[in-house]
């Protein structure tokens, strides 16, 4: 977990500290990143990076947890399943809107066994968690295999569109 120094940092620290993560673990898998590039890049101490996180693998759940925030920013209102396949189709197939599109890319096709980040949520009503199960696989699948990415939005479409008729479940 992040140190409370690290929160208490200011703005413009943690926004070139974050760069640096978001640089280095989108070039590197995790088991292959180093401390050096960050705190070069970052402008800060070797020790100050430690004691802003307990290792690499804190660091990385750190970015991580930023990743998911910037992602999940569309679905902080409530949303049709039709605008929740709508903003799954816009993140895979127009990588640029988010800047962590590459290293969730790497996140999910290299980095996610070994690292296991657990997140602790409250559980979501049946309906949102089955809609947001297939929205992840389908960037799942998209990520790791481009080639068929049209057929795995497709099938999302059909998916949620078959979850927005059940009334119940």
């Amino acid at each position: 977990m992040v140190s409370q120094t690290f929160k208490n940092l200011s703005a413009t620290k943690k926004e070139r500290i974050l760069t640096a993560l978001l640089h280095e673990f989108t070039a590197h898998p995790l088991k292959e990143a180093k401390v050096a590039p960050i705190v070069k890049e970052a402008q800060i101490a070797r020790g100050a990076f430690y004691k802003y996180f307990t290792d690499l693998n804190d660091a990385y759940a750190y970015l991580y947890q930023q990743a998911l925030l910037d992602v999940h920013a569309p679905f902080s209102r409530k949303m049709t399943l039709s605008e929740m396949e709508h903003a799954t189709r816009e993140f895979i197939t127009k990588a640029t809107v988010s800047p962590y599109f590459e290293f969730l890319r790497l996140h999910l096709t290299v980095n996610e066994k070994p690292l296991a980040v657990k997140e602790n949520k409250p559980l979501q009503p049946t309906k949102v968690w089955a809609a947001m199960t297939l929205c992840h696989q389908t960037i799942r699948e998209a990520l790791a295999d481009p080639t068929f990415q049209e057929d795995y939005l497709l099938r999302l479409e059909q998916s949620l569109a078959l979850l927005s008729e059940r009334k119940s479940i």
